[in-house]
């Protein structure tokens, strides 16, 4: 297919090469009917037979005492029979790391360096004048690329370096909470033997650096761009699984993977905290400073007016929980407070809008996901002492102004389901009095209580679901937890009766419409 405006002919491969107009032209049709499913998701899950697809959550952090404790609400129940189900089909796709996630390796040569290519620039090739069609590796490196903020190219997950540790943190995740939930060795085992692969072992490790992370293409690219640190944001993820099984003593979590994990760690502190690069994505903010190299050595920095807040705050929710796996909680408290007083104070008005995301291409989505960045980083700061729940920004905002305000936002054509791991977040620290988190999730999605996020953002209450969709097996009688007093996800309220009933559900299909129609989605908005 020629392309409108481009000299000679280019190859358009998985839509990188495609004018924005041509491709919002063409996938309009798909598009609507993504967006269709999507409104008709509360109503299938209303049913009493639930498809629970899986579902990448922004982010989160779940203090291990509460996942170790076990004293989980009733109402619970359903959400750890999720969490396993998620565990396992994680583990079927394991293990991962970067030497064999990616084609092509970095400009080191090296194929333990971590590589991603920039997901919001597209290529121009107008000026190639070219006379023949451009494969995509010569419109990787022949052709100008341009920014277009928000609007994803889905060519870039050619190389998928991003993708492999994104499934990788979720299957730690997931697998050390299913291990706490029944206790079996296969949980365990996966952990550790990913942590080996990812970390660690001779011929798969990661170098630990992201030199050559979002490498915007073009003639002479080389090194990576300060927003590529964003790709390992889920190492809160990881501290999670890491304390889960350090702390519950899980034989398989032996000296040798975690002395091994802590020496790897430190190493990547000490570049996060000294490359200029990190130290670039740790001043995100507006206007920013993006650094990457149009060759070898030469680095070039330019000043972007783009209201980025989300990757300043990812990058400390990356840093205090590298510091959380290093057994450094003084410098995970440092880290924490230096973000909440200093990035933190301008991202939130007094009425809990965050100017900084609203004014971004997809305001719904970047809201949702800076404000899981926040509740993440709030989390982190609870369990190395101090309590940033309440702090206030220099306008008067909270993140619970922050999470009232997004809830009351239209999402447009974002998937509104992001937002509700966040919402269930307030209602666990915050309480839910009058009900008005659990009725925005309930309208929003009747069957929230399935979702694995219900199971630690705890008090909060079911509003009956459970014990109406209960199977014949019977589910034990869910108490409301609605106005009791929050916890942060370390509710201590009445004891489970986790293992004594489930509730009759079918969960067969773990690909379901949720995951297909927000993958659509994510991929053509």
């Amino acid at each position: 297919m020629e392309i409108a405006g481009v000299s000679g002919v280019c190859r358009p491969h998985l839509f990188s090469s495609f004018h924005t107009h041509t491709l919002a032209v063409e996938m309009a049709p798909l598009r609507a009917l993504v967006l269709s499913l999507l409104a008709a998701l509360p109503a299938v899950r209303s049913l009493g037979s639930l498809n629970v697809g899986f579902s990448s959550y922004d982010n989160d952090f779940v203090d291990p005492s509460y996942v170790l404790n076990k004293n989980w609400t009733n109402t619970t129940v359903v959400a750890q029979e999720s969490i396993v189900q998620w565990a396992d089909f994680l583990a079927a796709q394991g293990p991962w790391s970067v030497v064999t996630s990616k084609p092509f390796l970095a400009p080191s040569n090296d194929s333990h360096d971590y590589l991603s290519w920039a997901p919001y620039w597209w290529p121009e090739c107008s000026g190639v004048g070219n006379t023949t069609e451009l494969t995509p590796q010569q419109i990787w490196t022949t052709c100008k690329y341009v920014s277009r903020d928000g609007q994803f190219n889905p060519d870039v997950r050619t190389v998928n370096n991003t993708g492999a540790f994104s499934a990788f943190s979720d299957a730690v995740f997931y697998n050390a909470l299913a291990w706490a939930i029944n206790g079996s060795s296969v949980y365990s085992t996966n952990i550790a033997n990913w942590v080996d692969t990812w970390f660690l072992a001779p011929d798969t490790h990661m170098n630990p650096n992201l030199n050559y992370a979002q490498v915007i293409r073009g003639p002479g690219s080389g090194f990576g761009a300060h927003t590529g640190v964003l790709d390992l944001k889920c190492m809160a993820k990881v501290a999670t699984a890491v304390l889960v099984l350090r702390q519950g003593k899980a034989p398989e979590w032996n000296s040798t993977v975690d002395s091994g994990l802590v020496s790897w760690t430190n190493q990547y502190i000490q570049w996060l905290t000294t490359s200029s690069i990190a130290l670039d994505e740790a001043a995100s903010t507006n206007p920013r400073v993006c650094t990457w190299a149009r060759g070898w050595a030469t680095q070039t920095r330019l000043t972007i007016a783009l209201g980025r807040s989300n990757h300043g705050s990812y990058y400390y929710t990356q840093l205090a929980s590298l510091q959380i796996i290093a057994n450094d909680l003084a410098g995970a408290n440092a880290s924490l407070q230096k973000y909440f007083s200093t990035l933190y104070l301008n991202q939130v008005d007094a009425n809990g809008e965050q100017p900084l995301e609203a004014v971004r291409t997809r305001p719904y989505h970047y809201r949702s996901y800076n404000l899981a960045a926040m509740i993440t980083n709030a989390r982190l700061a609870a369990y190395v002492g101090f309590d940033a729940w309440n702090l206030t920004t220099t306008k008067g905002g909270t993140i619970k102004a922050a999470v009232d305000f997004t809830i009351g936002v239209p999402p447009g054509d974002d998937a509104p389901a992001e937002l509700f791991p966040d919402v269930g977040a307030g209602a666990a620290v915050y309480g839910d009095p009058n009900g008005t988190y659990a009725a925005f999730l309930s309208h929003s999605e009747q069957g929230y209580p399935v979702e694995p996020w219900f199971f630690w953002n705890q008090p909060l209450s079911d509003s009956g679901w459970v014990r109406a969709n209960a199977g014949s097996s019977g589910a034990a009688t869910p108490s409301s937890s609605a106005g009791s007093k929050p916890t942060g996800g370390s509710s201590k309220s009445s004891p489970s009766s986790n293992g004594a009933g489930r509730v009759g559900l079918d969960f067969a299909g773990r690909l379901g419409t949720a995951t297909a129609a927000l993958a659509l989605v994510h991929m053509l908005l």
